[in-house]
């Protein structure tokens, strides 16, 4: 299937920083999966002693999450793949598997999806909303500041059309506790 060249859904900084070409791009819903703040993260927004939380994709029957889904080339296919192992399943807490997505049009794919592991010692989904702000208004990893992955992610959401009430509220809490 890879050697084709694939679709992969973004859900998170794969949305507004894929990190690779793709030679077409539709926003996409998949599913049977809601995205939320449900990994720590000791590597790019947090570290071991301090983790983070960054976005995953729960499995949950009666949600459904948009997204953007990338069309990469057979080309790059081979390179591409490789890179999104290396950078997504860092810690083996995703799982990586193929789940059919839909474009707006109502046309569908299988791509390939980043799913959270709910038994990997880093999936936290029980946490409330207000934890989960209070984690991410001080948190630093890797790549920078946890609260830097939240506001790009929301701005980026809302400027494809992409409604998440929930990073909404977040985005507005975060900014209320690093004012502080």
């Amino acid at each position: 299937m890879i050697e084709n060249g694939f679709w992969v859904f973004g859900y998170g900084s794969l949305v507004w920083q894929p990190g690779f070409d793709c030679e077409r791009r539709h926003i996409a819903r998949l599913s049977g999966f809601a995205r939320s703040f449900s990994m720590r993260s000791i590597h790019h927004r947090g570290s071991v002693a301090d983790p983070g939380l960054v976005l995953a994709l729960d499995q949950n029957d009666q949600s459904y999450c948009d997204g953007v889904a990338f069309y990469v080339a057979p080309a790059i296919a081979r390179d591409t793949i490789e890179m999104l192992r290396e950078r997504e399943l860092v810690s083996s807490a995703y799982l990586e598997q193929v789940h059919p997505v839909t474009f707006r049009d109502g046309t569908s794919e299988d791509a390939v999806c980043y799913v959270m592991d709910e038994n990997h010692v880093q999936y936290c989904g029980s946490l409330s909303l207000e934890q989960q702000a209070q984690i991410i208004a001080h948190a630093i990893g890797g790549r920078g500041p946890n609260t830097e992955y939240l506001y790009n992610t929301a701005a980026h959401l809302r400027e494809l059309g992409i409604e998440d009430n929930d990073l909404n509220w977040l985005e507005v809490r975060v900014r209320e506790i690093v004012k502080a």
